[in-house]
């Protein structure tokens, strides 16, 4: 999932790019290698063992990840969780940081184990492909064995899905237009949930871009 502005429409693109809103992704992972990138397509450094990796071990690492990670999330996000305010972020689901940060998992869970392969769901604040990679290899060094990145797919960006993508065989002006505005809703409710109470001048403005980006 990747996604594009068009025209007057890439001020919208700033917008969502300031609620810091979280990625998901799927990562692939195969035991036994380690790489000089992390990835299965880099310089073959050493090979361990894996026989020892079972499912239970990995989940346990991923325990510790996610917990040490939301330790950071609420670093960085200068909230005190013994507030009111606090209470309410949370329940809205806005307790992320509103400025940059480090890359910060927010969540993350093993889909599938079949030594030596295996695949993370993995939800991410600021996170680059090369993060995602080390954190395979992280895993694998946690777990005395190695482990290199095989894939990572992105399936979420914000408020977008893999149902909102457009295949290759959808570029085209209607499918583009038909898009912009079957989206222009749950992008305006994302922003005016987090940056409206903030801005509200931002948001009229971001309104009068999805209207010119959808019109284009």
């Amino acid at each position: 999932v990747s996604v594009l502005g068009i025209g007057h429409g890439n001020k919208l693109l700033t917008a969502l790019y300031n609620c810091h809103l979280t990625k998901a992704y799927t990562v692939g992972g195969l035991f036994g290698k380690a790489t000089d990138d992390f990835s299965d397509m880099g310089k073959l450094i050493e090979r361990t063992t894996f026989d020892h990796i079972t499912r239970e071990k990995l989940e346990r690492i991923l325990a510790v990840i996610q917990g040490t990670n939301h330790k950071a999330l609420l670093m960085y996000s200068n909230i005190d969780m013994k507030t009111q305010e606090a209470y309410e972020l949370a329940v809205k689901g806005l307790i992320r940081p509103m400025d940059k940060s480090p890359p910060i998992i927010t969540a993350i869970r093993c889909l599938q184990f079949a030594p030596p392969e295996f695949q993370l769901e993995i939800h991410c604040l600021h996170e680059t492909q090369q993060y995602l990679r080390k954190i395979v290899h992280e895993i694998g060094l946690e777990l005395k064995s190695s482990a290199v990145c095989t894939q990572v797919r992105r399936i979420r960006d914000g408020v977008f899905t893999v149902e909102d993508a457009l295949l290759r065989t959808q570029w085209d002006l209607q499918s583009v237009q038909n898009a912009i505005w079957n989206c222009q809703l749950k992008v305006k409710s994302e922003i005016e949930k987090t940056l409206g109470h903030q801005d509200r001048s931002l948001l009229h403005e971001v309104e009068g871009e999805m209207v010119d980006a959808a019109e284009s």
